[in-house]
């Protein structure tokens, strides 16, 4: 009997009764019984052959029916049976079963594919595919979609035979419609699947052809509602990663169909606003863009730029920071049409200001793509354009005056052609003055600024004028009946409504189209030609060479431009190098870069500021600043050896030029993170350009190879002997010699063997030959002492040097004695312990003495040995006779000089012997506290800026090696930060941070003189000041605990400062505070701070302040309980207004509850201020306080005073602060961990703070 075989959807279908000679199983056997029925089929198949399944097909079935249940035996023999040709393959390896779905998985789906590629109509009636087959093989597809690892690249060859098993059945068997509901279902509900629906639209709309699907798919996410969106939840992702994937496969099949995505643009998801704008993006990158575009393209791609333009200003900072991506890929690809660079290019200068870190990173990303991709030149430099835009502008206006001059020759155009035609010939005439004087007319307004196109068009304007009131009516008919009939192949040219389009319709309606107008230009009537005028080529050349020179004089306007918006980011973005995130930063550098590499003017300021971050103790931003440098200095180009060391020379001295000790020292650093043996290389540089250039330029390939020489710079101490000898290469008395001595006699005390007696030899001489000096000048007395001379102007120069090398000598035979001496008598000590030790005899053990257990024997021996340094400096170096201490003799002409600034008024003379003092009194702490007073005088009442940054200096390095000493004098210091002079102030601010952050001062209320210069206008000084406090906050509570008194001192009436630098300055040091708790405990110390205010600016200054700390529900509590301290002073708009910003604040976002709170408390403030305290507090209008006030409701909840509190200690402005009392801290502070600062001196002597002196001679 023939059975009728229907291909089963599901499993159980097999079993079910079917019509007339369907085939369905009849006996399904229990698990048990399966073991003797497949031994059964076995047999048949060996007798039997394949023919044999149809009789047994129900002992296979029950195997697929009890697959859970059976053991793993029985279904591998099952399927050994099945498998034809199984003899034919290896034996199986051990332990490995047949069963290895995941490799047999894209095996079986290819198969199938195949199947279903062939024509299988002929296997269902009526030829046509039953739609439950397809439905059993699509749901088996989308079913192996949804394995959570389809995505992975290991699974790529099973995704691929899926994608390619369902494009099958979409193409042949109609499958469009389910595979583009399939999608958007398996997007909603698994958002790993974005990327995999993507690919596999784009395979069936590219390779199979079926570009519907991408508009079906599109469709069904453009009718989604906000509403519906809003409850998917994780399918919005979806959408968007899928819409944004597909964008960048199928780009130009998305085109027809975006329209139905640009609603989502004004939906409320941000996602998908992203992906519909990169959708966008990519359409204008790969698609809309070139030169080949036909109108209809343009318009699309004006369009969506328009539309781009519109999201950088999106509500949300995701879209505005994805969007200015958008035009960075946009930008990089060349894609963005030259009209709009300024417009966009505006719109990115302006994000740069946004709140949002990402905006602003991908803000500079965009300005970096645009320069470094710019069509207008490779040298971006406003102030260099602006000679040849003159030029060419002077050019311009000379090529329209000689055309002007041949402009009557012009008025018969095409246009002027029909006007005469149609005008009777006794109006002609009269009609062509008129004409005349209109383009004469039009030529005198359109001057400098129009073209000939605006000319010619004010030209027909006029011609239109001189029609008669009959041809007037004709226009306007014309122009009626383009109203009514605008589809009218005769009003084509009409579609802007211009005189010219006008004319040219008028010509066609009366003329016809292939009338020949050389006959009515026979006819028209002679026009004054100049004398000496050129024939019609030679105009022709003249209008093409203006058209040239128009094309040019605006690519220049437009370069400038562009300049002056790229230097408008730069002073941006100059400011954001110390910023605290560090991503910003490395956007930053990187900017600075590109910049400085297109010359772009004050490209190199932002170069130099970011030098000092090569001190920053975040890896990230050092890297970025050491390759930064790198890439622009350390990296020259160059075809031989020789151009590449000049490029290396000519790119340094740029640097090098009035560059600072400071900036010397990070060079350094940059170059000894990547060469460190080329360290010495900067100190040849700067010697090179402080030198006469052209004696040095003619030696500069042997200096280099003398001072750069491969065995040289492995000899660190010849290199540096080779760097000095650079520093003298010319004879003439030059200015700056002070740091050639400073370095030779820090050579000698390095490699002499006894360099006190070089040195007081090296003083002797200096000295005679300057009284021979003021001897041959006949002003020499010679029975008088020295130190009783006037001293000469003509000797002042040599005055100064001699005593610089007195402060020299004196300050590194002080580093000789502790450095080298020092050790050599702990070697001697310890070689005398080890010959004690051999000698010794060996002693019982409980002998030995307390101090040996404990150690002490070696602490009291270094001791006594630095004890005996002391002794020296004090006894021998500065004390004694003066012919037996030659340091001795020249220290009281150093007094002399800087106590008698009247007398010695020379600006050399007085800075080299105040530097000179000042390493004296590093000698001893007995010279130190003598001269302290003299030189804190000079410091305060000398008149030149270099003495006080230079006795600024000295006396910081005094702080550290007398800090006893120096400790009353710490206000003094302080008030250098008010100094009038920038260089005072930032010398000053550069010394504090170091001793501050180094814990050499104890950080006071004085710390308020900083947080000043946070406004200074000297940005430099600025940048200082902010990297202090960013320092500071690094220390546990530092800046918390300074806040209160900051603020008072701050606040004083007596300061007088602005209310917008109050508020520039605490908004910085707010920032600082992010620990709950210190929010909390600075609520309460401000509150209290009320009770001391006297004054309405202070309230006010209160009141900004609280509402500058980042508020939360236990600041509102305190707040709360701080009520009395504040209440009555609601009144003022000032605190009122602070305070009502805090309430704003806190209702965004808030739970209920406190929602509930914040809005008591703001109609408390509202009716403060508006009613008057003594009106509102009735019982109505109390807020009950939290628990914790209890049942003590007429209590005051003021804290009462310190009972050791006193008054505060006098601010800087004045001496009686009683506005303000700080109290006390209650509990005793534990030590902080000292802070290293990272650009601390790199030569740092033991126990000694090197003077770091300016170049000053």
């Amino acid at each position: 009997m023939s059975w009728d075989f229907f291909v089963p959807v599901c499993v159980g279908d097999l079993v079910k009764t079917g019509g007339i000679n369907q085939y369905v199983v009849q006996d399904v056997v229990s698990p048990k019984q399966l073991p003797s029925h497949l031994n059964s089929f076995k047999a048949a198949l060996r007798s039997q052959g394949p023919l044999c399944i149809l009789e047994h097909f129900d002992t296979g079935y029950t195997v697929l029916q009890h697959c859970h249940k059976v053991d793993m035996s029985v279904k591998e023999d099952t399927l050994e049976l099945l498998i034809q040709g199984q003899c034919f393959k290896k034996g199986k390896a051990a332990g490995e079963g047949l069963l290895q779905w995941d490799s047999e998985r894209e095996t079986v789906l290819q198969a199938l594919t195949q199947l279903l590629q062939l024509d299988i109509r002929s296997l269902w009636s009526l030829s046509l595919v039953e739609e439950e087959f397809i439905s059993c093989v699509t749901c088996c597809c989308y079913k192996l979609l949804e394995n959570p690892t389809i995505s992975h690249v290991k699974n790529k060859p099973t995704r691929d035979a899926i994608i390619h098993l369902l494009g099958v059945q979409v193409k042949k068997y109609n499958h469009l419609l389910g595979a583009s509901v399939k999608v958007i279902q398996l997007l909603q509900h698994f958002e790993q699947l974005s990327s995999v629906c993507a690919q596999a639209v784009s395979v069936w709309s590219t390779e199979y052809g079926v570009k519907a699907i991408v508009g079906e798919v599109m469709r069904e996410i453009g009718q989604k509602s906000s509403e519906e969106l809003a409850r998917e939840g994780s399918g919005v992702k979806a959408f968007s990663s899928f819409l944004s994937e597909l964008g960048t496969l199928v780009p130009d099949t998305m085109i027809p169909n975006i329209s139905v995505l640009l609603t989502h643009l004004e939906g409320e998801s941000p996602s998908l606003r992203v992906a519909v704008c990169e959708v966008l993006g990519e359409v204008l990158v790969r698609v809309l863009s070139g030169d080949g575009l036909d109108e209809s393209g343009r318009a699309d791609r004006d369009r969506f730029m328009d539309t781009l333009q519109e999201h950088l200003h999106d509500t949300h900072s995701y879209v505005r920071a994805r969007v200015l991506q958008v035009y960075t890929r946009i930008v990089n690809s060349k894609a963005l049409p030259l009209n709009r660079y300024s417009e966009v290019m505006g719109l990115a200068v302006g994000r740069l200001m946004d709140k949002s870190i990402n905006v602003v990173k991908s803000a500079i990303q965009l300005l970096a793509a645009f320069i470094a991709h710019n069509p207008y030149s490779c040298k971006l430099s406003s102030a260099d354009l602006k000679k040849p835009l003159e030029k060419e502008t002077d050019k311009l206006r000379e090529l329209r005056e000689r055309l002007q001059e041949n402009a009557p020759g012009k008025l018969y155009t095409p246009p002027f052609i029909f006007i005469f035609s149609i005008m009777p010939n006794d109006e002609t005439k009269a009609n062509v003055s008129q004409l005349k004087e209109g383009w004469d007319l039009s030529s005198r307004l359109a001057g400098n600024l129009g073209s000939v196109a605006e000319i010619g068009c004010s030209a027909v304007r006029s011609g239109l004028q001189c029609l008669g009131p009959t041809h007037m009516n004709a226009v306007r008919l014309c122009v009626r009946a383009h109203s009514l009939f605008p589809e009218s192949e005769m009003f084509s040219s009409l579609t802007t409504l211009t005189p010219e389009t006008l004319l040219d319709t008028l010509a066609l309606l009366f003329k016809g189209p292939d009338q020949d107008t050389s006959e009515i230009r026979e006819d028209l009537p002679s026009t004054p030609q100049k004398e000496g005028a050129g024939d019609g080529g030679k105009e022709g050349v003249e209008e093409t060479e203006l058209k040239k020179q128009e094309m040019l004089l605006q690519y220049l306007k437009d370069t400038e431009s562009f300049a002056l918006q790229v230097e408008r980011a730069i002073a941006v973005i100059n400011t954001m190098l110390y910023w605290k995130t560090t991503s910003v930063v490395q956007e930053a550098v990187q900017f600075c870069v590109t910049v400085c590499e297109f010359s772009v003017a004050n490209s190199l300021t932002g170069v130099r500021k970011m030098l000092p971050l090569v001190w920053s103790t975040d890896a990230a931003i050092k890297d970025a600043v050491v390759q930064a440098y790198r890439r622009l200095y350390l990296n020259p180009q160059g075809d031989n050896t020789r151009a590449k060391a000049q490029t290396l020379v000519d790119s340094l001295s740029e640097l090098m030029v009035d560059a600072s000790l400071g900036t010397i020292q990070c060079l350094e650093e940059i170059v000894s993170f990547s060469y460190y043996s080329l360290l010495l290389s900067i100190h040849m540089f700067v010697c090179v350009f402080l030198a006469e250039r052209e004696v040095v330029l003619s030696n500069l390939d042997t200096l280099c190879s003398v001072a750069l020489g491969e065995k040289l710079t492995e000899d660190l101490l010849l290199a540096r002997d080779s760097v000095i000898t650079i520093c003298n290469i010319t004879d003439h008395v030059r200015v700056r010699t002070h740091t050639f001595m400073e370095q030779a006699v820090r050579l000698l005390y390095f490699l002499s063997e006894s360099p006190d007696q070089l040195c007081s030899r090296l003083l002797q001489r200096c000295s005679r030959l300057l009284l021979d000096q003021i001897a041959e000048g006949g002003e020499m007395l010679a029975n008088k002492d020295v130190s009783q001379l006037p001293v000469p102007a003509v000797s002042c120069v040599s005055l100064a040097q001699l005593l610089s090398l007195c402060g020299c000598v004196a300050f590194w035979q002080v580093s000789h004695l502790e450095r080298s001496v020092s050790t050599e008598l702990r070697r001697r000590r310890g070689e005398t312990e080890e010959r004690e030790e051999k000698a010794k005899v060996p002693s019982p053990a409980n002998d030995s003495s307390v101090e040996e257990e404990l150690g002490l024997m070696g602490a009291s021996a270094e001791d006594t040995e630095a004890e005996l340094i002391r002794k020296i400096c004090e006894t021998e170096l500065l004390a004694g006779k003066k012919e037996e201490n030659l340091l001795c003799s020249f220290l009281p002409l150093l007094v002399r000089v800087c106590s008698s600034p009247g007398r010695y008024c020379h600006p050399q003379l007085t800075t080299a012997a105040c530097l000179a003092l000042s390493q004296y009194m590093m000698i001893s702490p007995s010279v130190c506290e003598e001269h302290i007073r003299l030189l804190f005088t000079v410091l305060e009442r000398s008149s030149l800026p270099v003495v006080r940054a230079n006795a600024i200096i000295g006396l910081g390095d005094l702080t550290v090696r007398f800090p006893n000493i120096l400790e009353p004098w710490t206000q003094n210091l302080y008030t250098r930060l008010s100094d009038e002079n920038p260089a005072v102030r930032q010398t000053a601010v550069t010394v504090l941070t170091q001793l501050v952050l180094k814990d050499v001062l104890k950080v006071k209320g004085q710390v308020s003189e900083v947080a000043v210069l946070l406004i200074d206008p000297q940005t430099h000084i600025a940048s200082l000041a902010l990297n202090f406090f960013n320092e500071l906050a690094s220390k546990d509570n530092a800046i918390y605990n300074l806040l209160p008194d900051i603020i008072s001192r701050l606040s004083d009436p007596e300061r007088a400062m602005n209310e917008e630098d109050f508020h520039t300055i605490m908004k910085q040091l707010f920032s600082y505070i992010t620990k709950e708790r210190q929010t909390e405990s600075l609520v309460e110390k401000l509150c209290q701070r009320f009770r001391t205010a006297k004054t309405e600016r202070q309230w006010c200054d209160l009141a900004v302040s609280l509402s500058l700390l980042s508020m939360c529900e236990r600041g509102l509590k305190r707040l709360q309980e701080g009520w009395e301290c504040y209440s009555d002073k609601l009144t003022e708009t000032g605190v009122y207004q602070p305070l009502l910003s805090i309430t704003a604040k806190l209702r965004r976002g808030a739970k209920p509850q406190l929602k509930v709170q914040v809005e008591e408390f703001e109609k408390r403030l509202t009716a403060v201020h508006t009613r008057g305290l003594e009106n509102v507090e009735s019982p109505e209008m109390e807020i009950k306080l939290p628990e914790e006030a209890g049942s003590s409701q007429n209590t005051t909840h003021t804290p009462l005073p310190n009972k050791g509190r006193g008054q505060a200690k006098p601010s800087v402005s004045s001496c009686h602060d009683d506005s303000f009392m700080t109290p006390k801290p209650t509990r005793k502070s534990s030590k902080k961990a000292v802070i290293t600062f990272s650009s601390d001196e790199e030569e740092e002597e033991e126990g000694i703070c090197t003077v770091r002196k300016c170049n000053l001679f």
